[in-house]
């Protein structure tokens, strides 16, 4: 398969690409095209990149792989984990983002400095090596109460609704309509049908030391306040301000027997009802007879 892109890049003064926008993409069949104006200023580069299937599992050598990378992701051609992303910090450069565009951070100061003298039009939005996902890509049928809050290369599903608190890091989505009010860490996949509640949270694998990549199935719940570093099988349900690591001694209810075991013994299984016990404090997981749904209204997006 084929994959041909022809995208925009931004430089500084010093000729260092700051980002790339990739408006026109052939990935096989897949195609999006939007025209690319032809004259461009000074400060910018044509750039264009010819891959194969091979290229997604390389790692990345330069900003223009990097940044195409990550367009993948969140067009939807390629699925969160499925594409190689070793290299993706060292080769992405720390920029400040403002409503001007990109800026340095070496010229930041005196694009700051003319800004107050000539109309304080400047406004800065961020420093940070990624910039927010709607500066490039408009998802459909999904509403984000606040952009800044979703990265680009976020993978985010029809149906998918982020709330004001809800954040969405790169290489980590929705496979269906979902309701995010916490957090979706970088790798972290969400089932179609799940719900990850206000000030939910969820182990990703960029720190911490934690290689494992976590997923929720279809039709889970994370309560208010909650957190897992297991993956949920569908039809889970960890209740509020219940945090479930992967060493957490729980207590297995399975028809009047119990069980004491590690979490991660229970990482993938279907149909669990996690809570904590408020007389003696253990953590309890037992069948869940209850499914999460969503509300259809809130999720239909149109």
């Amino acid at each position: 398969m084929g994959i041909q892109c022809k995208g925009i890049a931004n430089k500084s003064k010093k000729g260092e690409i700051l980002d790339i926008y990739y408006p026109c993409i052939e990935f096989g069949e897949k195609k999006i095209s939007n025209e690319i104006i032809k004259s461009i200023n000074s400060s910018q580069e044509l750039v264009e990149i010819s891959w194969s299937d091979e290229d997604l599992e390389k790692p990345i050598e330069n900003v223009e792989g990097a940044y195409l990378k990550l367009h993948l992701l969140s067009n939807k051609f390629v699925l969160p984990n499925s594409i190689n992303l070793d290299g993706l910090f060292s080769n992405i450069p720390n920029v400040v983002w403002t409503n001007q565009g990109p800026v340095s951070i070496d010229e930041i100061d005196n694009k700051l400095h003319e800004s107050k003298l000539n109309g304080n039009d400047l406004y800065i939005k961020s420093i940070d090596k990624f910039p927010c996902l709607t500066d490039y890509i408009v998802p459909k049928k999904v509403r984000i109460a606040d952009v800044s809050r979703v990265r680009l290369g976020a993978y985010l599903s029809e149906g998918t609704t982020v709330m004001h608190e809800g954040f969405v890091n790169f290489n980590a989505g929705t496979l269906g309509k979902a309701m995010i009010e916490g957090r979706i860490s970088a790798g972290v996949i969400i089932g179609n049908n799940s719900d990850i509640g206000g000030g939910a949270s969820t182990m990703g694998t960029l720190s911490g030391g934690n290689d494992k990549k976590i997923s929720i199935g279809e039709n889970c719940l994370l309560g208010a306040n909650s957190g897992i570093g297991i993956s949920l099988g569908d039809n889970c349900t960890v209740e509020a301000g219940l945090y479930v690591t992967a060493g957490t001694k729980i207590t297995m209810l399975d028809n009047g027997v119990s069980k004491i075991m590690k979490a991660v013994e229970l990482s993938g299984i279907c149909n669990i009802l996690y809570y904590r016990n408020s007389t003696n404090g253990k953590v309890i997981a037992t069948s869940n007879n209850k499914i999460s749904n969503l509300n259809k209204e809130l999720h239909s997006n149109d």
